[in-house]
């Protein structure tokens, strides 16, 4: 696994009512299941906004089976303009 990689913020998690916002749901390339989410669990995650400032979070659990991970952003939750811009994720 290399020592970065490049995924894409999704939406944040929901439900019919409610929305999570300090729970991210992200895409990673070649994380296609959950079994390959198990790599990941605990890692960080970090979103450049564009005006510099970073936000932390980190990989928290599987979402579904089809490799989606969930991300936990505790400070602050990622703005809605964070939907379909890249995060990076660190080993």
């Amino acid at each position: 696994m290399p020592e970065t990689i490049t995924g894409v913020v999704m939406n944040y998690r929901m439900s019919r009512w409610i929305v999570h916002p300090h729970h991210m749901l992200l895409k990673f390339p070649g994380i296609d299941d959950d079994k390959a989410v198990q790599q990941i669990l605990g890692k960080k995650v970090y979103w450049e906004s564009p005006a510099g400032k970073v936000l932390t979070g980190t990989v928290a659990a599987a979402h579904g089976k089809k490799g989606i991970v969930r991300a936990i952003f505790k400070k602050a939750g990622l703005p809605g303009q964070a939907i379909g811009q890249k995060v990076i994720l660190k080993k």
